[in-house]
């Protein structure tokens, strides 16, 4: 085994992904979070979009990316993420990473090159419940992506990788059901990460 490219300094706080499909209320769930154990909330779509906004030499090509209505090469998310990490590992009390990995391979490369992720938060709920969750927004957002036929097939695809993913990570993962009221829901979140840091 020759040296790996460079590692990451070992990372000794927690590592949480978060997932849940749109609708979910993870947004919520993140922000009671950040509130309460003061981590770093790291979202890959925010951390792309401020790359892009950044006008960098990444940022253009991945507009040009996105342009083409092509996906944004995984390397790029972990890369982007890593950064993220190790900018704010010596202040940080924990990073809780939402809406990644998207796919498996996408959290095997993650453990790799990264590091080991200490549990998974899944915010799960019906197909219903989130098709009627986002139409209420839309109502209210004005996007044009929220009409039925869209969402259902937002929920088609995250739920394809998602189960995946899921499989791949049974014996770190919490599934939590997200059909409740976000304060009963943060209650139960509360008993998973309390022991993370003691």
């Amino acid at each position: 085994m020759g040296p790996k490219t460079a590692p990451t300094p070992e990372i000794k706080v927690p590592i949480i992904w978060v997932l849940g499909g749109p609708g979910s209320g993870k947004g919520t769930q993140c922000e009671k979070i950040v509130a309460k154990y003061g981590f770093t909330h790291l979202s890959s779509g925010d951390l792309l979009r401020n790359e892009v906004a950044s006008g960098s030499p990444r940022g253009k090509e991945l507009t040009a990316i996105m342009e083409r209505g092509e996906l944004v090469p995984m390397e790029v998310v972990l890369d982007l993420l890593k950064e993220a990490i190790l900018k704010c590992l010596p202040s940080s009390k924990g990073f809780l990473i939402d809406g990644y990995p998207r796919e498996k391979e996408q959290g095997i490369m993650f453990e790799q090159k990264i590091a080991p992720v200490n549990i998974v938060l899944f915010f799960d709920a019906s197909e219903q419940t989130l098709v009627d969750r986002l139409l209420g927004r839309a109502k209210t957002s004005g996007r044009v992506d929220d009409n039925e036929e869209t969402i259902k097939k937002r929920l088609h695809t995250f739920n394809t990788h998602n189960d995946q993913v899921v499989q791949q990570y049974t014996a770190k993962l919490k599934k939590i059901n997200a059909e409740r009221g976000a304060d009963e829901i943060f209650t139960e979140v509360q008993t998973y990460l309390d022991p993370l840091v003691k």
